[in-house]
């Protein structure tokens, strides 16, 4: 039985949103300049392990 216990894993997660370009818009302000938000923080990643498997290669 071939046994492996160590392997390289590349993740990427999401590059998040582009954010809020918007300006401030008020009665008695005449220009009241930009306003916008950040985009997201991008996506989460998630590592579940399985009990029944003894090696990598499963």
């Amino acid at each position: 039985m071939q046994f492996l216990d160590q392997c390289k894993i590349y993740l990427k997660s999401g590059d998040g949103g582009r954010g809020a370009m918007s300006f401030r818009r008020e009665k008695f302000i005449e220009f009241g300049g930009p306003n916008g938000g950040d985009g997201g923080k991008g996506g989460d990643i998630v590592f579940v392990a399985a009990e029944n498997l003894n090696t990598l290669i499963d």
